[in-house]
């Protein structure tokens, strides 16, 4: 049931229409004597997130119990973090996801379905895992918030993505990760449905119906200043919800090319963006609008680390960034690939499949380093008193010298192809 929608390509909704909102359908629920909210972590800092949770801890005070954040395979957030994203909402209410220790299975999507919807790429069952706070907290309601967005695993970002990822185990998102991976990364993107959206539907449908789940989706755009605004907020408890959401922002988040870029610059935000693991966003969603032998420049000072996970970090720091066939045969012959799919599709997705070049410009890593996972490098200093965040704007960019490049300053609010390449 979709219980509210505003939005369009220019809306800007304020903290007061976001506040009437919850009011709205918190009260025409009329449950919540315990509330489980589970927003997304800080790399999702800029979905507003942090203030719907603030503002629905405002409605519901005590009653709030638990913020579990959907950290994936992510590093818990610092108190330094939650105190940014969360401001006013105690610290003791949040809790930290453990991916590999703090799960339960609660049903299992057939391989036959699998490979159904992939086309024959994958066969295998696929195990609907969630944080077993959400299964034994005995919450009579549980509250997913986040922000729909183009994403290079699921086509468009959240909605049951929130719970089966966000909260999930290793072993389903290991094989979700890979499943998106061997279907193609590009068949997905900024696509609402998809073969790992209909394994998570699945799901949904069959294992989670007495979960009292609902969803808070926004969609993020930016003003006409460069600011961060709201253009939409869905909510829901069922799919329509995400899917209102999904295609306003592809109308507000995915920008189509008539021709393809020779040269893309992408800054990555060092409070944000501190391994490849997140920071590769400049490429997953670029890379349908770079040109053959094009080049992808990313400015990257906070980048410390390939994986936040310590496992995935070694793996890609042992493998590196390979072509989806070498990647796949290492996978076949390996068995800490095998026993990470996770890894395996990341190090997929990483790759330029030899099609334009690839320059890490990090703050924290070493030149040997990037060149050991098949990056170029190239000096940060330089390579941002050349290409100055502060002086671009997004979009096309004349340099003094004559050379044109195409700038993005966030990679993870939107997506950029050419005609050509996403029909």
């Amino acid at each position: 049931m979709l219980y509210y929608q505003q939005g369009s390509k220019n809306s800007v909704l304020s903290t007061d229409d976001l506040k009437n909102a919850l009011k709205e359908v918190y009260d025409a629920l009329g449950v919540g004597e315990r509330v489980l909210a589970i927003p997304p972590d800080f790399t999702r800092f800029h979905s507003f997130a942090g203030k719907l949770t603030q503002l629905t801890y405002e409605y519901y005070g005590d009653k709030l119990k638990d913020v579990l954040p959907a950290l994936g395979t992510h590093s818990g957030m610092t108190d330094g973090q939650i105190e940014k994203m969360f401001t006013g909402v105690p610290k003791e209410l949040f809790r930290v996801h453990d991916w590999r220790n703090d799960v339960v299975t609660i049903g299992e999507v057939p391989s036959e379905f699998v490979k159904e919807v992939s086309g024959g790429k994958v066969d295998y069952p696929w195990p609907a895992q969630v944080n077993k706070l959400l299964i034994e907290g005995n919450h009579d309601l549980i509250i997913s918030i986040g922000q729909v967005v183009p994403h290079e695993v699921i086509g468009m970002a959240n909605y049951n993505k929130n719970i089966f990822v966000g909260t999930g185990g290793a072993e389903g998102i290991n094989k979700s990760h890979f499943l998106g991976a061997a279907y193609g990364m590009e068949r997905i993107m900024g696509r609402a449905m998809n073969p790992v959206r209909q394994v998570l539907n699945y799901a949904s449908d069959h294992f989670a119906t007495e979960m009292p789940i609902i969803y808070l989706q926004t969609v993020v755009g930016k003003d006409d200043k460069g600011d961060l605004v709201i253009r939409g907020l869905y909510i829901g408890d069922d799919m329509e919800c995400f899917e209102k959401a999904a295609e306003l922002s592809l109308k507000v988040n995915f920008e189509m090319l008539d021709k393809p870029l020779k040269k893309v610059v992408v800054y990555l935000d060092p409070s944000e963006f501190k391994s490849t693991w997140l920071g590769n966003k400049s490429i997953y969603r670029t890379r349908m609008a770079i040109d053959d032998d094009g080049e992808l420049i990313v400015l990257a000072p906070g980048l410390k680390e390939f994986g936040e996970d310590k496992e995935i970090d070694r793996l890609i720091r042992k493998y590196g960034y390979l072509t989806t066939p070498e990647i796949l045969e290492l996978t076949e012959n390996n068995k800490d690939l095998q026993g990470n799919l996770s890894a395996t599709a990341h190090l997929i997705h990483g790759s330029s499949e030899g099609r334009f070049s690839i320059t890490y410009c990090p703050g924290n890593l070493s030149k040997q380093e990037i060149e050991s996972v098949n990056y170029k490098y190239a000096d940060l200093t330089e390579m941002m008193t050349r290409y100055n965040p502060k002086e671009l704007k997004d979009g096309y960019n004349t340099m003094p010298d004559g050379e044109e490049i195409f700038y993005i300053s966030n990679p993870a609010l939107g997506l950029w192809a050419y005609k050509e390449r996403f029909e």
